[in-house]
């Protein structure tokens, strides 16, 4: 309910994550490098992977043993152009942002580089890594594998993870475009805000076993986590609506994610065996693009500012005031949060008041 909102500052909010995970055992540099992906999901509203996401994904994660505070980087191969890393189960934040800049450095050199990851954990918003090849004057592009969760097109087993596949690409504006969403309608985290809000979600998210759309969110969560349901690739059910797509797409993101790599994939990455949870192990890929290789920077950015410009500015449909080009939106939201800060429902509330009582982070006195 939007009366039990409560807006935190966004550095308050910050200085808190770095300190639940300090009290995890990451150590300080590392735990910033967590604390500010996730609080650059909150500034840009993507609410499915910012404090929303610190209980269940690595809070409970490092406590249960399936994910470890420290971070070991192990360069396995590398090139020029290239190169393969084992994150050894560490922070997947630390793991990530460390390759992006492998490959912005390989790129400033050589035009491109390109780096993947094994044995990682959950990264966070993968538009963080591309906007950091953005701030470099570069085309970011990432993604990951994730534990499964999507049916193939005309299947009902969750195979796939949501496999994000995300780009970033400046421009003359006062924001960048940055493409980043699932391979599937929608995931597990947007599903969770629903949860949170007691709300259903809407008719074609999710499939149960005989291919019938489920709405019934709470119970979903608990259903995906034994495979008795099932989200939707990008297209939606069957082929009709083009679920192929999501599908195909979903597929590139999981094999460029384990084959270059020699990483898990599929039901390897379901966190469970033999009863037990285990490591998650996730793959990822990094592709920085230097701009200047081929074209000049200013000239590249224009370009891509009147593309934009004129999507925008192009015969709106009936009753529509506006058309939005990616990464706009989020820039709105965060002209409009930059004061306010991040917004806590009921159930974040709880989690963290918990998260502070258990860590004895007294310093934090919430008023909720």
């Amino acid at each position: 309910m939007q009366e039990d909102i409560v807006w935190i500052d966004f550095d308050i909010m910050e200085k808190f994550m770095v300190d639940v995970f300090k009290g995890l055992g990451v150590p300080e540099e590392d735990a910033k490098i967590c604390a500010d992906v996730l609080i650059t999901a909150d500034k840009r509203g993507i609410d499915s992977h910012g404090i929303n996401r610190l209980k269940p994904i690595y809070y409970d994660r490092i406590k249960a043993g399936i994910q470890f505070p420290v971070t070991h980087f192990e360069i396995i191969k590398e090139g020029p152009t290239t190169a393969v890393i084992d994150g050894h189960s560490g922070m997947g934040q630390v793991i990530s942002k460390r390759a992006t800049s492998m490959a912005i450095e390989k790129a400033k050199k050589f035009g491109m580089g390109m780096v993947t990851v094994r044995n990682s954990t959950h990264y966070g918003i993968a538009g963080y890594y591309a906007i950091m090849a953005i701030e470099a004057g570069m085309i970011g592009i990432t993604g990951t594998n994730a534990r499964p969760s999507v049916a193939p097109t005309f299947g009902v087993e969750n195979m796939l993870g949501t496999n994000p596949l995300t780009f970033g690409i400046p421009t003359d504006e006062e924001f960048p475009f940055v493409l980043d969403c699932a391979t599937s309608i929608t995931q597990r985290g947007k599903i969770e805000v629903y949860d949170r809000e007691e709300k259903e979600i809407p008719e074609g998210w999710v499939i149960d076993k005989n291919g019938k759309t489920r709405t019934d969110t709470h119970q979903i969560l608990k259903d995906l986590q034994k495979g008795a349901a099932a989200l939707t690739p990008l297209g939606g059910i069957g082929e009709e609506t083009a679920g192929y797509k999501g599908y195909g797409y979903a597929t590139v993101v999981e094999i460029l994610s384990s084959a270059l790599q020699g990483g898990n994939f599929l039901k390897m990455l379901s966190g469970m065996k033999d009863g037990k949870r285990v490591l998650y192990q996730l793959g990822h890929f990094f592709i920085a693009i230097n701009i200047s290789s081929f074209i000049d920077l200013k000239l590249f950015k224009k370009t891509a500012g009147n593309i934009l410009r004129s999507l925008r500015v192009s015969r709106k449909m009936p009753g529509q005031s506006r058309i939005y080009t990616a990464g706009e939106k989020e820039y709105l939201t965060w002209l409009k949060r930059k004061d306010k800060g991040v917004p806590l429902n009921r159930e974040l509330q709880k989690e963290v008041i918990q998260m502070r009582d258990e860590l004895g982070l007294t310093k934090y006195k919430f008023s909720f």
